[in-house]
């Protein structure tokens, strides 16, 4: 459960965008998302590994 700690006077606005922020962080809307379609191993260790190349290259660039 999510709790958001208000300051006395504290703007609604405020309290919500603390509450959002909270929410993302849990990754709760990430995983969601990823359960909805089935993707294969090897297509998930396919995508770590293109990944894993362009973090490379963009080091080696940036050298």
């Amino acid at each position: 459960m999510i709790v958001v700690q208000l300051k006395e006077g504290e703007n609604i606005e405020r309290a919500l965008k603390k509450f959002k922020r909270k929410y993302e962080k849990t990754g709760v809307v990430k995983e969601l998302r990823s359960r909805q379609a089935f993707t294969k191993p090897s297509i998930e260790k396919r995508k770590k590994k293109q990944h894993a190349v362009y973090v490379q290259q963009m080091q080696q660039n940036e050298e």
